[in-house]
């Protein structure tokens, strides 16, 4: 399987070439008549018209993750839901992004932790937010569980949900944890997830 990488022919300005000694770069054109299923392809955010690029690869079975160089919640979303399964910085560290390609290749979602808290929300939003949440699994928790959990889907951050509740960040990372315990996931998307009856593996690594 092959890694290639699309951009607007600044391959000197992210680290890819370190991470990715045997990368490729290919312009949008090549990759249709390259690609084959189970390549892995990073797309710059410059790209020009990436989304639609992105959700082609994805239809033809490429593992694609989206580079930028100013990353915002509101791009990471746009990423995800055009298909790609990352989104990173393109000057984060080489190891990094070896760490993102190993995770998006095995089916998962890689997105920065700073903005974790924001694509969470806005995924509970598409998928129905608290209307279509499964009561079943609440009934597991506390009160409290269920006010930090709330607080979490909607998009905070532990230091949001611990100024909107009173609490301290230890306190909602306890309550999280305990959450995450009682409804078997292991971090923020599952728990979206889980809560709207779907399945998905996204790796947070800032959890």
């Amino acid at each position: 399987m092959i890694t290639y990488f699309i951009s607007q022919g600044r391959d000197e300005i992210p680290r890819w070439r370190e991470a990715f000694r045997d990368a490729r770069l290919i312009t949008p054109e090549q990759i249709t008549a390259r690609l084959v299923r189970g390549d892995c392809v990073w797309v710059m955010a410059d790209t020009q018209e990436w989304p639609p690029l992105v959700a082609e690869l994805h239809r033809r079975g490429a593992a694609v993750g989206v580079m930028t160089h100013s990353p915002t919640a509101a791009e990471a979303f746009q990423a995800l839901e055009s298909g790609a399964r990352g989104y990173v910085h393109a000057l984060s560290p080489p190891e990094l992004l070896r760490q993102a390609e190993l995770v998006i290749r095995n089916q998962g979602i890689w997105v920065p932790p700073e903005l974790m808290a924001r694509v969470v929300g806005g995924t509970f939003r598409v998928l129905g937010g608290v209307e279509q949440a499964q009561p079943e699994e609440l009934e597991a928790l506390t009160g409290r569980e269920r006010a930090v959990t709330f607080a979490v889907l909607e998009g905070q951050s532990n230091k949001e949900v611990a100024r909107r509740l009173g609490i301290t960040e230890r306190t909602v990372k306890a309550h999280l944890g305990s959450v995450f315990q009682k409804l078997g996931v292991r971090d923020r998307m599952q728990l979206v997830r889980r809560l709207s009856g779907q399945s998905m593996t996204l790796v947070d690594p800032g959890q």
